[in-house]
């Protein structure tokens, strides 16, 4: 904003130069700052894209969950951060459970999102989804096996040694656990992850694609992972070595008979001190918008919110219509003290 000398009076310079003192955010330059814990070299093209379409200057803040949000509480009233944007709800309740996010006023953005996946208050929402599912070899497990398969199950003595997964320590794990306490009750999960120790093929090591990696060598016969993992692999962005095993594993959405395949989410929401909400609000719109959901999913490997999307093929070959099941992400954050406890009982490490 540039002021003429020859209209202005020294007083109507001293009224302009205290309300740029007193309220910067009015004449600040349109910009929208947002802190990320997810790690996708496509996302800077979005926030490219999101510029070019509104003028809105996107500025990034990248790092892991935990450093980000100390960081968001120790800037305290003076945070420059308008969004937090992350992977897994849990991650979102962290946020949340210490009062840094406000409600989404977007009434796009709430129209568009099932209730189920959207945080308390509307403080958060879903961006995009990821089911848990388990991945098998085909040459050492039969369909007789295999159909109908649910979470439970893992925990039968069929399985004994033929299992592996991540770490108690892993967020999408203790966020499976939580949905388990809500669906079949603490007492049940907490026999149900006893018995899936019991059934471990190896000390649980790595991450996702280590799992898939252990059943296409034969160290094990079923791993539960996510299910865009398996689409890095099988791309081939993740090297030939991960894709040539993504093509000898098959996998499997449990529980299809009764609630349906855990789903989780990567999701964001505008934090209580924002100083740019509004930019906020719209970029989370964009977010949600068909051709930017299309362009997420194709490299991210996700599914999208918007039914009217499909996902990369590499998700697709995996098929499509699945029962998912509609339990609140929400309450994978409310239980998710009481599942890292029972994973620890269980001698889960």
């Amino acid at each position: 904003m540039i002021l003429n000398k020859v209209e202005c009076s020294p007083m109507k310079y001293l009224i302009f130069a205290l309300s740029i003192f007193f309220f910067p955010q009015v004449y600040a330059a349109s910009e929208v700052n947002i802190y990320t814990s997810r790690h996708y070299d496509s996302d800077a093209a979005l926030y490219k894209e999101f510029t070019d379409l509104t003028g809105i200057k996107v500025n990034i803040i990248s790092g892991k969950g935990p450093a980000l949000l100390e960081r968001i509480k120790s800037e305290g009233t003076n945070s420059r951060a308008d969004i937090f944007f992350t992977v897994d709800a849990g991650n979102l309740w962290k946020v949340q459970k210490e009062g840094l996010f406000q409600p989404i006023k977007s009434k796009s953005v709430l129209a568009t999102v099932p209730e189920n996946l959207r945080g308390p208050n509307n403080e958060w929402t879903a961006i995009a989804k990821r089911a848990r599912v388990v991945f098998y070899n085909p040459q050492r497990v039969s369909q007789k096996e295999i159909i109908n398969l649910a979470y439970e199950d893992l925990a039968d003595s069929a399985w004994k040694n033929r299992v592996v997964i991540r770490s108690s320590s892993n967020m999408y794990n203790q966020s499976l656990v939580a949905s388990l306490i809500s669906n079949i009750g603490l007492e049940r999960t907490e026999k149900w992850a006893k018995g899936l120790v019991e059934n471990f093929a190896r000390k649980p090591q790595g991450n996702d694609r280590s799992q898939i990696m252990a059943v296409a060598n034969g160290e094990a016969d079923l791993a539960v992972a996510n299910s865009y993992y398996f689409g890095v692999m099988l791309s081939g962005s993740a090297g030939e070595q991960q894709q040539e095993a993504a093509k000898k594993v098959r996998v499997l959405f449990p529980n299809q008979k009764n609630r349906g395949v855990h789903i989780n989410i990567s999701g964001a929401g505008i934090l209580k001190h924002s100083p740019n909400s509004e930019n906020g609000n719209r970029f989370l719109e964009f977010l949600l918008s068909p051709k930017v959901q299309k362009y997420m999913v194709d490299r991210s490997y996700e599914y999208p919110i918007l039914e009217e999307v499909l996902p990369s093929p590499e998700i697709v070959g995996l098929g499509l219509g699945f029962k998912e099941d509609d339990i609140s992400v929400k309450e994978f954050g409310e239980l998710n003290p009481e599942a890292i406890r029972l994973m620890d009982r269980s001698g889960w490490k």
